[in-house]
Protein backbone atom coordinates (compact mmCIF):
# COMPACT_ATOMS: atom_id res chain seq x y z
CA UNK A 1 0.00 0.00 0.00
CA UNK A 2 2.78 2.44 0.95
CA UNK A 3 6.23 2.17 -0.60
CA UNK A 4 8.97 4.64 0.34
CA UNK A 5 12.20 4.51 -1.64
CA UNK A 6 15.39 6.58 -1.30
CA UNK A 7 13.58 9.33 0.60
CA UNK A 8 15.61 12.42 1.50
CA UNK A 9 14.14 15.31 3.47
CA UNK A 10 15.36 18.79 4.34
CA UNK A 11 14.64 21.66 6.69
CA UNK A 12 16.29 24.52 4.85
CA UNK A 13 19.95 23.55 4.47
CA UNK A 14 19.69 20.76 7.06
CA UNK A 15 19.63 17.31 5.45
CA UNK A 16 17.51 15.19 7.83
CA UNK A 17 16.63 11.97 5.98
CA UNK A 18 19.29 10.12 4.03
CA UNK A 19 17.68 7.60 1.69
CA UNK A 20 14.89 6.03 3.76
CA UNK A 21 13.35 2.80 2.45
CA UNK A 22 10.21 1.26 3.99
CA UNK A 23 6.88 -0.35 3.11
CA UNK A 24 3.47 -0.79 4.75
CA UNK A 25 1.12 -3.44 3.39
CA UNK A 26 -2.66 -3.71 3.37
CA UNK A 27 -4.05 -4.09 6.88
CA UNK A 28 -0.60 -4.01 8.50
CA UNK A 29 0.50 -2.29 11.69
CA UNK A 30 4.11 -1.22 11.20
CA UNK A 31 6.10 0.71 13.82
CA UNK A 32 8.95 3.14 13.24
CA UNK A 33 11.23 3.17 16.27
CA UNK A 34 14.31 5.13 17.30
CA UNK A 35 15.60 7.73 19.69
CA UNK A 36 14.46 11.34 19.60
CA UNK A 37 15.95 13.40 16.82
CA UNK A 38 16.76 10.57 14.38
CA UNK A 39 14.13 11.57 11.81
CA UNK A 40 11.04 9.47 12.61
CA UNK A 41 8.57 12.37 12.68
CA UNK A 42 10.24 13.94 9.65
CA UNK A 43 9.68 10.69 7.76
CA UNK A 44 5.92 10.74 8.12
CA UNK A 45 5.78 14.49 7.51
CA UNK A 46 7.70 13.93 4.27
CA UNK A 47 5.29 11.18 3.26
CA UNK A 48 2.44 13.60 3.99
CA UNK A 49 3.96 16.34 1.82
CA UNK A 50 4.69 18.64 4.75
CA UNK A 51 8.47 19.03 4.34
CA UNK A 52 10.80 19.45 1.39
CA UNK A 53 11.86 16.05 0.11
CA UNK A 54 13.09 14.05 -2.85
CA UNK A 55 12.87 10.37 -3.66
CA UNK A 56 9.76 8.27 -4.09
CA UNK A 57 6.64 7.83 -1.96
CA UNK A 58 4.10 5.62 -3.69
CA UNK A 59 0.66 5.11 -2.16
CA UNK A 60 -1.49 2.49 -3.87
CA UNK A 61 0.94 2.73 -6.76
CA UNK A 62 0.59 6.50 -7.20
CA UNK A 63 3.50 8.89 -6.60
CA UNK A 64 2.92 11.33 -3.75
CA UNK A 65 6.13 13.36 -3.85
CA UNK A 66 5.34 16.82 -5.18
CA UNK A 67 1.74 16.86 -3.95
CA UNK A 68 0.46 19.24 -1.28
CA UNK A 69 -0.53 17.82 2.10
CA UNK A 70 -4.26 18.28 1.46
CA UNK A 71 -3.90 16.43 -1.85
CA UNK A 72 -2.12 13.54 -0.12
CA UNK A 73 -4.90 13.43 2.48
CA UNK A 74 -7.56 13.19 -0.21
CA UNK A 75 -5.73 10.20 -1.69
CA UNK A 76 -6.52 8.33 1.55
CA UNK A 77 -3.50 8.95 3.79
CA UNK A 78 -4.31 10.08 7.34
CA UNK A 79 -1.92 11.83 9.72
CA UNK A 80 -2.23 12.20 13.49
CA UNK A 81 0.38 14.74 14.69
CA UNK A 82 2.19 14.52 18.01
CA UNK A 83 1.06 18.01 19.05
CA UNK A 84 -2.65 17.06 18.62
CA UNK A 85 -3.72 20.23 16.74
CA UNK A 86 -7.31 20.32 17.92
CA UNK A 87 -9.54 23.38 17.49
CA UNK A 88 -9.89 24.40 21.16
CA UNK A 89 -12.82 26.81 20.76
CA UNK A 90 -14.93 24.27 18.84
CA UNK A 91 -16.84 21.46 20.51
CA UNK A 92 -15.76 17.84 20.39
CA UNK A 93 -18.55 17.10 17.93
CA UNK A 94 -17.53 20.00 15.68
CA UNK A 95 -13.90 18.86 15.71
CA UNK A 96 -14.99 15.39 14.59
CA UNK A 97 -17.18 16.79 11.82
CA UNK A 98 -14.21 18.74 10.47
CA UNK A 99 -12.47 15.42 9.86
CA UNK A 100 -14.99 14.39 7.23
CA UNK A 101 -13.82 14.84 3.66
CA UNK A 102 -17.36 15.01 2.29
CA UNK A 103 -20.81 15.90 3.53
CA UNK A 104 -21.65 12.36 4.64
CA UNK A 105 -20.04 9.99 7.11
CA UNK A 106 -17.88 7.25 5.63
CA UNK A 107 -19.10 3.66 5.50
CA UNK A 108 -16.22 2.59 7.74
CA UNK A 109 -16.32 5.27 10.45
CA UNK A 110 -19.03 7.53 11.81
CA UNK A 111 -19.65 9.76 14.81
CA UNK A 112 -21.27 6.95 16.79
CA UNK A 113 -18.28 4.69 16.11
CA UNK A 114 -16.03 7.29 17.70
CA UNK A 115 -18.30 7.61 20.71
CA UNK A 116 -18.50 3.82 21.09
CA UNK A 117 -14.73 3.49 20.98
CA UNK A 118 -14.19 6.37 23.41
CA UNK A 119 -17.28 6.93 25.61
CA UNK A 120 -15.52 9.85 27.27
CA UNK A 121 -15.76 11.79 24.01
CA UNK A 122 -19.50 11.18 23.92
CA UNK A 123 -19.80 12.58 27.44
CA UNK A 124 -17.91 15.69 26.30
CA UNK A 125 -19.46 15.92 22.82
CA UNK A 126 -20.84 19.43 23.30
CA UNK A 127 -17.95 20.77 25.38
CA UNK A 128 -15.23 22.93 23.89
CA UNK A 129 -12.26 20.76 22.95
CA UNK A 130 -9.87 23.10 24.75
CA UNK A 131 -11.13 21.96 28.17
CA UNK A 132 -10.34 18.28 27.51
CA UNK A 133 -7.46 16.56 29.25
CA UNK A 134 -4.35 15.70 27.27
CA UNK A 135 -5.47 12.10 26.89
CA UNK A 136 -8.92 13.13 25.71
CA UNK A 137 -7.42 15.53 23.19
CA UNK A 138 -5.25 12.70 21.85
CA UNK A 139 -8.36 10.54 21.44
CA UNK A 140 -10.13 13.38 19.67
CA UNK A 141 -7.27 13.97 17.22
CA UNK A 142 -7.10 10.30 16.33
CA UNK A 143 -10.86 10.01 15.92
CA UNK A 144 -11.02 13.18 13.80
CA UNK A 145 -8.49 11.65 11.40
CA UNK A 146 -10.50 8.42 11.18
CA UNK A 147 -13.61 10.42 10.29
CA UNK A 148 -11.87 11.19 6.98
CA UNK A 149 -11.86 7.44 6.18
CA UNK A 150 -8.14 6.98 5.43
CA UNK A 151 -6.84 3.70 4.01
CA UNK A 152 -3.60 4.20 5.94
CA UNK A 153 -3.11 6.34 9.02
CA UNK A 154 0.28 7.59 10.26
CA UNK A 155 0.31 8.26 13.99
CA UNK A 156 3.10 10.20 15.73
CA UNK A 157 3.79 9.35 19.40
CA UNK A 158 0.13 8.71 20.36
CA UNK A 159 0.86 7.52 23.91
CA UNK A 160 3.27 10.29 24.92
CA UNK A 161 2.27 11.64 28.34
CA UNK A 162 -0.87 9.50 28.62
CA UNK A 163 -2.01 7.60 31.71
CA UNK A 164 -1.63 3.79 31.50
CA UNK A 165 -5.40 3.27 31.29
CA UNK A 166 -5.65 5.61 28.30
CA UNK A 167 -2.67 3.90 26.68
CA UNK A 168 -4.57 0.60 26.88
CA UNK A 169 -7.59 2.22 25.20
CA UNK A 170 -5.42 3.58 22.40
CA UNK A 171 -3.82 0.16 21.85
CA UNK A 172 -7.27 -1.44 21.59
CA UNK A 173 -8.29 1.22 19.09
CA UNK A 174 -5.31 0.33 16.90
CA UNK A 175 -6.51 -3.27 16.77
CA UNK A 176 -10.00 -2.09 15.82
CA UNK A 177 -8.55 0.14 13.10
CA UNK A 178 -6.64 -2.82 11.66
CA UNK A 179 -9.73 -5.07 11.79
CA UNK A 180 -11.58 -2.54 9.66
CA UNK A 181 -8.94 -2.81 6.96
CA UNK A 182 -6.95 0.34 7.71
CA UNK A 183 -3.16 0.12 7.75
CA UNK A 184 -1.15 1.92 10.46
CA UNK A 185 2.34 3.41 10.43
CA UNK A 186 3.12 4.13 14.06
CA UNK A 187 5.91 6.33 15.40
CA UNK A 188 6.33 5.23 19.00
CA UNK A 189 8.94 5.39 21.76
CA UNK A 190 7.33 2.83 24.05
CA UNK A 191 8.97 -0.36 22.82
CA UNK A 192 6.58 -2.68 24.70
CA UNK A 193 3.52 -1.27 22.92
CA UNK A 194 5.15 -1.42 19.50
CA UNK A 195 6.24 -5.03 20.04
CA UNK A 196 2.77 -6.05 21.20
CA UNK A 197 0.73 -4.63 18.33
CA UNK A 198 3.07 -4.48 15.30
CA UNK A 199 3.53 -7.06 12.60
CA UNK A 200 6.81 -5.51 11.47
CA UNK A 201 9.12 -2.83 12.82
CA UNK A 202 11.73 -0.47 11.44
CA UNK A 203 14.43 1.14 13.55
CA UNK A 204 15.83 4.49 12.47
CA UNK A 205 19.19 6.01 13.31
CA UNK A 206 20.86 9.15 11.95
CA UNK A 207 18.23 9.69 9.26
CA UNK A 208 18.11 6.22 7.73
CA UNK A 209 16.75 2.75 8.48
CA UNK A 210 19.24 0.64 10.44
CA UNK A 211 17.05 -2.40 11.19
CA UNK A 212 13.95 -4.10 9.84
CA UNK A 213 12.26 -7.14 11.32
CA UNK A 214 9.43 -8.70 13.24
CA UNK A 215 8.81 -8.20 16.98
CA UNK A 216 10.58 -11.47 17.68
CA UNK A 217 13.71 -10.22 15.91
CA UNK A 218 13.78 -7.05 18.04
CA UNK A 219 13.34 -9.03 21.26
CA UNK A 220 16.19 -11.36 20.34
CA UNK A 221 18.67 -8.70 19.20
CA UNK A 222 19.96 -7.16 22.42
CA UNK A 223 22.95 -5.54 20.67
CA UNK A 224 20.70 -3.68 18.24
CA UNK A 225 18.41 -2.47 21.02
CA UNK A 226 21.38 -1.22 23.02
CA UNK A 227 22.90 0.64 20.07
CA UNK A 228 19.77 2.21 18.59
CA UNK A 229 16.90 2.16 21.09
CA UNK A 230 17.94 2.12 24.72
CA UNK A 231 18.78 5.34 26.53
Amino acid sequence: MLEVRDLHAFYGKSHILHGVHMTVGDGEIVSLLGRNGVGRSTTIKAVMGMVECRGSVKFKGEEMVGLKAYQVAHKGLGYVPENRDIFPSLTVRQNLLLGQKGKLESERWGMEDMFALFPRLKERADNEAGVLSGGEQQMLTLCRTLMGDPSLVMIDEPTEGLAPKIVEQVARLFEEIRKRGVSILLVEQKLAIALDISERLYVMGHGHIVFEGKPRDVREDAAMRKEWLEV
